[in-house]
């Protein structure tokens, strides 16, 4: 468990006023497009709709300070905001590492000067929720991320300063969940009446559903049939309700399902005036991000590694990365410029946008190099690998020898006779047995 240290020059605040009011949002520490910065200013204008962008952000402050699984009392993370130029992406997880929300501000939502892009959080307070819960009507909101404009309702330059615990679980789903988000596709889209229909008469507490395609809507099953999508959780889309007065669609995203298949991650996005909000739900509510496993194959090449060094150089703050660009831009196959791209999502360097189907680029504000040396799987299978537990049978088919018991593994597939193969069948990323072979058949860098 490490700590998050946030200063802020002065608390976030909204001040109410004639034509929509001020909404001021400080920042703590971050990467802008001239560097490390203590307190960085991304925008300052209009933000169109003041009632739809309160919800939006009491929305991810919701999910942020909230424990979905065994819930009790936790800390509240201050959400991550990034500046791609034309819009602004505020994410936040929640406590139990099994909810992914982000709110997309889009260029149609903003009018107003963008003085930098970058990644920061911003301070989202107790009394900044309270008066964001009371705005309302349709009217332009001025908007200001960053310290030289803020409108500050308390003492004028009150530092603020907090300290949270931030689990190495939370770290880590921030790199999973883009892994897992890049292979999902659109899976239904439905009107606004037909999402309210269908989001305000699921069952609570239900575990888990499938939402099926039912003509223009969805019903939710217990079991998954063509086209469904994974559904685990139903009261984890609880934030989604208060945004329904001003939704025009829900989509919904999710991975290919066959018939009889096991619960999988999903994405669920309401559409609104100039913004999108999303939920991302791990398969199951007791299980968070930080398990599944998408990235570990990408965090054992040398070659991915060095490429990520060189792709990762390129990037700019862009709102959406084009691989086929980076790969010329970098003298790369399209397939190494890919896999680059979920080596540096595994250091939170990386987000993927399910509406656009494509990567974005941010910089986590904390120590992100660590994700990789957290994953004990892959402690794990790098101890083997070096211990030299890793024999080849025959073509294909290998032997690990862990704590006195040995598998059979086949890499090529990612099987293993192991506990952890039979029970997840390659659902939460490989085991450390395949991973260990793996790192045996990499071959060593030039000395």
């Amino acid at each position: 468990m490490t700590t998050q240290a946030y200063s802020y020059a002065a608390p976030s605040a909204f001040a109410p006023g004639d034509r929509g009011g001020h909404l001021g949002l400080a920042t703590s520490g971050g990467t802008s497009t001239e560097g490390a910065v203590a307190h960085p200013r991304f925008f300052s204008g209009v933000l169109t709709r003041a009632d739809v962008g309160a919800a939006g952000l009491l929305a991810l402050a919701d999910v942020a300070q909230t424990r979905y699984y065994q819930p009790r009392p936790t800390w509240a993370r201050d959400p991550v905001v990034t500046c791609n130029g034309d819009r602004l992406r505020m994410e936040s997880f929640s406590a139990c590492a099994g909810v992914y929300a982000r709110l997309d501000v889009l260029s149609e939502a903003l009018d107003g000067e963008v003085t930098a892009r970058g990644t920061t959080n911003v301070d989202v307070n107790g009394p900044l929720r309270e008066a964001l819960a009371r705005v309302g009507g349709a009217e332009p909101m001025h908007l200001a991320v960053g310290p030289d404009e803020m409108v500050v309702t308390t003492l004028d330059g009150a530092t603020v300063e907090k300290k949270v615990p931030l689990p190495e679980r939370w770290l880590r789903s921030f790199a999973e969940v883009q892994a897992i988000a890049s292979g999902f596709d659109l899976r239904a889209e439905l009107p606004g009446p037909e999402a309210v229909r269908f989001l305000r008469g699921l069952p609570r507490r239900a575990g888990v559903l499938w939402a099926q395609p039912a003509g223009r809507g969805l019903r939710p099953t217990s079991r998954p049939g063509p086209g469904a999508v994974c559904l685990a959780g139903s009261e984890r889309l609880a934030t989604l309700l208060p945004l329904l007065r001003f939704a025009t669609a829900l989509r919904v995203y999710g991975p290919p399902v066959p018939p009889g298949a096991r619960p999988a991650a999903s994405a669920w996005e309401l559409v609104l005036p100039g913004m999108r909000y999303v939920l991302t739900l791990s398969p199951e509510e007791r299980r968070g991000f930080s398990g599944e496993g998408a990235v570990l194959d990408a965090l054992i090449g040398d070659d991915t590694a060095e490429d990520a060094d060189l792709v990762g150089a390129l990037l700019d703050f862009e709102p959406r990365l084009d691989p086929a660009d980076l790969a010329v831009r970098a003298g790369l196959p399209d397939a190494r410029v890919r896999a680059a791209l979920t080596q540096l999502g595994t250091g939170g360097r990386v987000g993927y946008d399910t509406a656009e189907a494509a990567f974005f680029h941010r910089e986590l504000p904390y120590d992100a190099s660590r994700v990789a040396a957290m994953n004990p799987r892959l402690r794990a299978a790098r101890a083997l690998a070096d211990q030299g537990a890793v024999r080849e049978l025959s073509e294909g088919v290998f032997r690990v020898t862990s704590s006195g018991t040995d598998y059979q593994v086949r890499p090529a597939t990612g099987s293993c006779t192991c506990p952890w193969w039979a029970d997840h069948r390659g659902g939460r990323g490989p085991c450390k047995h395949v991973l260990a072979t793996r790192l045996h058949n990499t071959p060593a860098p030039p000395a």
